[in-house]
């Protein structure tokens, strides 16, 4: 693989890395190890034997994403970067952790490598079967330049759950937990200033091996890329306005809807085009057999608040379990909030004191009004008084460190 500054890659047999300068050709062979290092002694990149050629990750690496081991930087900013207008969209880093696994033995040797694009045979499972489940974490950057990790451990089992369900093997709990903190060490310049965003950090695993018939894939693919983000919506944290999906359902029974398989958010896209074009930020979606209950937003649970209580739809398998729906859920339990998982029929939004959502996307966010067929609620903003607004202080209080931790929920890096 040559890019160019005019540096060959390869990965030879012995597990040795060697680079080539073609412009001085001068050869020089050293250890993965030391290709990319950082202060953190738990950073390494490692090479492995490839599973085939057709399989390869490896892919042409531009000039803006080929670069110097010193470009590890302690600095918050990155020169000519304004922190101010970030917002959902993916913004390449320097590196991505890849690590595979092949019918013979579990995951192993994952490593970093420069970001880039990735190769795939045509007949990859993934691209003709949909056979691949994300997960979404958070990196916030502290005052002191330390980075906070948000229940990393419960992302990791998220994945091992939904890669079950796919027939996927996945990577431990610990596994996972390392390949988040190597890469987002590894882009470390690229956590946006407090107050100014989060490093999203994306795991991706997929069935990258060929296959033709309908079978699982005998290769497998963990991948983690990072971006720094915004806001979800445009609005910011304005309240959103929702309307009520009554044709298409985004889960039904028995299917993949309570993990977060890709093929789920493929099947959302044409209700969510329609909502956006009608000025609606977002869909609200109904159960499949009655079309009466809540279930979910497109990528977010749902939350309905009156007097004390708060009620969310109960998990039954056609329902993301969410980290930051269970972390609210914990909070409102301890401030005192009676909290209710049940079936919450569409009715009940027309008694509701407030709603509002919470997804690993958008956080937590109010939403101002919700339209079903010819009816349409508002809910007034209450200011500071407001739940949502006590629930999400205390939430962004731990994630970013502005508050004592006493869930043990965060992981600090240095």
């Amino acid at each position: 693989m040559v890019n160019s500054y005019g540096i060959f890659f390869s990965i030879t047999a012995n597990h040795l890395c060697s680079f080539t300068n073609t412009t001085t050709t001068t050869t020089t062979t050293t250890s993965t190890t030391s290709l990319l290092h950082h202060h953190s002694s738990s950073l390494k990149f490692h090479c492995k034997r490839s599973f085939g050629s057709s399989s390869s990750l490896l892919g042409p690496v531009t000039r803006n994403q080929a670069i110097q081991s010193d470009s590890y930087s302690q600095t918050s900013e990155l020169a000519g970067r304004s922190w101010n207008n970030l917002g959902f969209d993916p913004i390449s880093t320097d590196y991505m952790y890849t690590m595979k696994c092949s019918e013979e033995g579990g995951f192993s040797d994952g490593g970093l490598q420069p970001f880039q694009s990735i190769q795939l045979i045509p007949s990859a499972c993934v691209l003709n079967y949909g056979q691949a489940i994300i997960e979404d974490l958070k990196a916030y950057k502290k005052q002191d330049d330390s980075i906070l990790l948000f229940r990393p451990e419960e992302y990791g089992l998220c994945m091992r759950i939904g890669a079950d369900r796919l027939c996927m093997p996945a990577p431990t709990i610990e596994q996972f937990v390392e390949a988040v903190k190597v890469t987002v060490l590894a882009n470390r310049r690229w956590i946006p200033p407090p107050d100014k965003g989060f490093l999203h950090i994306r795991p991706l695993l997929m069935g990258s091996g060929a296959v033709l018939s309908v079978k699982s894939a005998p290769e497998f693919t963990f991948l983690i890329y990072v971006t720094p983000v915004g806001n979800y919506f445009v609005e910011g944290m304005k309240p959103i306005n929702l309307v009520v999906e009554n044709e298409f359902h985004r889960a039904t029974r028995g299917g993949v809807g309570n993990v977060k398989a890709i093929s789920n958010y493929a099947s959302i896209l044409k209700a969510q085009a329609a909502a956006k074009a009608n000025g609606f930020s977002d869909v609200l979606y109904l159960d499949s057999v009655h079309s009466r209950y809540l279930e979910e937003v497109s990528t977010a649970n749902i939350f309905i608040v009156k007097d004390k209580t708060i009620s969310t739809p109960v998990l039954g398998g056609t329902i993301q379990p969410g980290i930051t729906r269970k972390s609210v859920i914990d909070i409102a339990r301890n401030q005192g909030f009676q909290i209710e998982e049940r079936l919450v029929s569409i009715e009940e939004l027309f008694d509701a004191d407030e709603v509002f959502c919470a997804g690993d996307f958008v956080c937590l966010l109010p939403v101002g009004s919700i339209t079903y067929l010819d009816k349409r609620v508002s809910y007034k903003e209450r200011g500071t008084s407001a739940v949502w607004q006590q629930l999400y202080l205390s939430l962004k209080g731990i994630q970013m460190g502005l508050t004592e931790d006493k869930m043990g929920w965060t992981v600090v890096l240095q």
